[in-house]
C-alpha cells in the first residue's frame, strides 16, 4: 500500500523522522482497512447479486403494477361508479326537498329501478371507489330520515371524509341515530366529534347545540354550559343563538 508523503518535506532530526514514520504507518493501516472493507463489500455483493436484483425486481414490478392498476383498473372503475351514482342521487335530492312520498323516493335511491343501480348496489359493486364512499353517506342519511336508525348507523360508520361539511354531518347523523335509539352517551360522543371535525358557521353551532342538550340530559351540566356559551360567544348570528340564553340559564340552574 502506497502512502502519501508531502512533497519537499524532510525531517529535521531523528525525533521528527520517527513521528513521520509512525504517521505513515497509521495512514497505511487506515487505507488497508478501507481496502479490506471495500473488498468484503464487493465480495458480498458479488455473492448476493441475484438476491439483490430479485428484490429490486419485485419492488419495480410492485410499483409498475400499482401504476398500471390505478391507470387501467381503478380510474375506469371510479368513472363508471360516479356515472352510476347520478341516478340514485337525483331521487335522494328529491326526497330531501319534498314532504310527500319521501320513503318511496328514498327506496328508489337506495335500491334503484329500471335496471339502474341504487346506493346499495353501488356500495356492493364498486367497493373502494369515491362513489361508493359517498353512497354510504347518502344511504345512511336516507335510512335516518326513514327512521331506520340501525341502518343509518351501519352506513354512516362506513363513510369517511375530510370535507368540513359532509364529514361533520355524517358524525352528527350518527349522533341523531343513537339519540333515537335512546343511547345518549354514544350520541354525545358523535356530536362532539362533529364539532371537532371542522369549525364553520353551519355545522359547528348546530352540533354544539345538540352536544349541550344531550349533556344536559346526561346531567353533565358543566359541559352543557361550555357548549352553550361557545354558541353565544362565537356564533351569535346562528339560529341556535336565538334561544341560547335560556339554555345557558338551564345549565347554570342545574349545577
Amino acid at each position: 500500500m502506497a502512502t502519501y508523503k508531502k512533497r519537499g518535506f524532510k525531517p529535521k532530526n531523528k525525533l521528527e523522522e520517527q513521528k513521520f514514520d509512525e504517521q505513515e504507518s497509521t495512514t497505511a493501516e487506515v487505507f488497508s482497512t478501507l481496502d479490506e472493507s471495500a473488498s468484503k463489500t464487493e465480495e458480498w455483493v458479488s455473492k448476493n447479486q441475484n438476491y439483490i436484483l430479485g428484490v429490486i425486481g419485485v419492488i419495480a414490478v410492485a410499483v409498475l403494477g400499482s401504476l398500471a392498476y390505478n391507470q387501467f383498473v381503478q380510474k375506469p372503475k371510479d368513472a363508471e361508479a360516479t356515472n352510476e351514482l347520478l341516478y340514485p342521487q337525483q331521487y335522494f335530492e328529491q326526497a330531501l326537498n319534498t314532504t310527500t312520498a319521501k320513503d318511496s323516493l328514498y327506496n328508489l335511491a337506495l335500491n334503484g329501478a329500471e335496471g339502474k343501480y341504487g346506493f346499495l348496489d353501488i356500495i356492493e359493486e364498486y367497493p373502494g371507489t369515491k362513489a361508493a364512499n359517498l353512497a354510504n353517506y347518502s344511504a345512511g342519511m336516507a335510512y335516518l330520515d326513514m327512521k331506520n336508525y340501525q341502518g343509518a348507523i351501519d352506513y354512516l360508520e362506513k363513510f369517511s371524509s375530510d370535507d368540513d361539511i359532509l364529514g361533520a354531518l355524517a358524525k352528527g347523523g350518527l349522533g341523531d341515530a343513537f339519540m333515537q335509539l335512546n343511547q345518549p352517551k354514544d350520541a354525545l360522543g358523535y356530536y362532539e366529534s362533529a364539532v371537532k371535525h371542522s369549525n364553520n358557521d353551519f355545522t359547528t353551532p348546530k352540533f354544539l347545540y345538540k352536544s349541550g342538550v344531550t349533556a344536559l340530559e346526561l346531567k353533565e351540566n358543566d359541559k352543557a354550559l361550555k357548549y352553550f356559551q361557545r354558541i353565544k360567544d362565537e356564533f351569535p348570528s346562528s339560529n341556535e343563538a336565538n334561544t341560547i340564553d335560556a339554555f345557558i340559564g338551564m345549565a347554570k340552574s342545574a349545577e
